[in-house]
């Protein structure tokens, strides 16, 4: 555990103290431990709720880049906000009797101690899964092997990073029995609105097996909350990448007939350098809100977001199977295809 003066990492701070003072409900494990400096730091998963595979569940995952700390604070400003309401919240409780949350709040710990993108090793977590994009990826930022010493170096072909394949490990384990999964990967850096991307990444021209369902989620989402300004689409709609880890896990969920949406948040930093162009003098200015009233209205702003994918989780029977597959199938591709 670390010292209540040590800051190198306050989000590890901030997440070992909620650990510490959390109720028996809260389960925890460390999925791997990085190397930084002269220690190792971990890397946590929580859980709230059944632990019953027959139930569905939802993971909410932060910090796979090291640089977008919004994320992390996202996650764990909402699990903060799930462990206060669990003593009173009979809504709560009904929930987590009928699925299970679970929370990585912080993949890549090394890479955010040293304020850098990738992990310690200098490797892009999201560029470093064994999966190759089939129709020309991005030049450099869509992963690269050329060098550790520029950004978005994919790593070693034969051999995951130690987050990378512990979150594989993790997500296999956890969700892949599961009658039904939903993962929010929360990021920052993108545009000027906050966008919610599903695989691939991998290609423009092939669209998931689950594309009806994913549509069907995003009319959910809109019918229910109108007045939201999340745009939904597939990431390929703006750039293709090599190893991405949602299409590898996708795509493995796939072969044990699972069925795993991952989403992935961008949020939109370039919204908040506008409003604060001096942020850019800091690393951290394209990633995160910096002031301290942008990072509050971030961290309220996607509660709704996160509470409509628990509930429509843990009521997928109520929308699942699609009758209608074929035609949400077609309107999907005449919409992102």
């Amino acid at each position: 555990m670390y010292s209540e003066t040590d800051t190198m990492l306050p989000e590890l701070l901030q997440l070992q103290q909620m650990i510490a003072q959390a109720p028996a409900q809260l389960r925890t494990q460390v999925l791997t431990k990085v190397p930084h400096m002269t220690e190792k730091l971990p890397v946590y998963a929580l859980a709230l709720g059944k632990q019953d595979k027959a139930l569905p569940a939802v993971v909410l995952v932060g910090g796979v880049h090291g640089l977008e700390r919004i994320g992390t604070q996202v996650v764990l400003a909402y699990l903060q906000t799930l462990l206060n309401r669990l003593p009173w919240d009979l809504c709560l409780q009904h929930t987590l009797e009928h699925c299970c949350i679970y929370f990585i709040p912080l993949l890549n710990p090394a890479g955010m101690a040293n304020g850098w993108r990738a992990n310690g090793n200098s490797v892009d977590l999201m560029r470093n899964a064994p999966v190759d994009c089939t129709e020309g990826a991005a030049w450099l930022v869509g992963g690269q092997r050329i060098s550790r010493a520029i950004p978005w170096h994919r790593g070693n072909a034969e051999l995951m990073e130690a987050e990378s394949q512990a979150l594989v490990n993790f997500i296999q384990r956890e969700l892949f029995d599961r009658p039904f999964s939903l993962v929010l990967d929360c990021h920052s850096g993108f545009g000027t609105t906050d966008r919610l991307w599903f695989p691939y990444a991998k290609s423009k021209r092939q669209p998931i097996a689950h594309l009806a369902e994913m549509y069907r989620l995003r009319q959910l989402l809109f019918q229910s909350y109108p007045h939201q300004n999340y745009i939904f689409e597939p990431q390929s709609q703006h750039y293709l990448c090599h190893g991405d880890l949602w299409d590898y896990l996708y795509d493995l969920a796939q072969t044990q007939q699972s069925m795993m949406l991952p989403l992935t948040l961008e949020m939109g930093s370039w919204n908040w350098v506008r409003k604060n162009p001096f942020q850019l003098l800091s690393s951290l200015g394209m990633f995160h809100p910096v002031k301290p009233h942008r990072v509050k209205r971030v961290l309220r702003s996607h509660l709704i977001l996160i509470n409509f994918l628990i509930n429509s989780t843990m009521s997928y029977q109520n929308w699942l199977p699609l009758a209608n597959a074929d035609a949400l199938s077609a309107e999907a591709k005449a919409l992102w295809y």
